[in-house]
C-alpha cells in the first residue's frame, strides 16, 4: 500500500470520510496515512479484536469504497479504545 495506485477507485491519497487526529497531534486524512498507521502497530496491538477490525474494514474499502465510511469508523472506534484519539467524533456536534 506504500504506492500510490488506484485500487478499485481508492488511491493513498483519497480521503477519509473525516479525519481523525492522534492525541500526539498527528491527523490521519487519508487512505495511505490509515494504512502506515495501521502497518506500524506493534503486533500486541494488531492481535486485539478492534485493530483486527479496523485493518479488515480498511481493506475491504480498498476493493469496495462503498466500505470508505465504515472503515474510518472503525479505525475511529480503534483509536477510542486505546485512548488515541484527540479530536472528538465528528457525531458529537448533532
Amino acid at each position: 500500500m506504500a504506492q500510490d495506485f488506484a485500487l478499485t477507485g481508492l488511491s493513498n491519497n483519497s480521503r477519509l470520510s473525516f479525519p481523525l487526529t492522534l492525541t500526539d497531534g498527528t491527523v490521519i486524512a487519508a487512505v495511505g496515512e490509515a494504512a502506515t498507521f495501521l502497518a506500524r502497530l506493534p503486533l500486541e496491538l494488531r492481535d486485539k479484536s478492534h485493530w483486527t477490525i479496523a485493518i479488515r474494514m480498511l481493506n475491504n474499502a480498498l476493493k469496495e469504497p462503498t466500505y470508505l465510511r465504515t472503515a474510518t469508523m472503525s479505525l475511529q472506534t480503534a483509536l477510542v479504545l486505546e485512548g488515541m484519539l484527540a479530536s472528538p467524533s465528528p457525531l458529537d456536534s448533532h
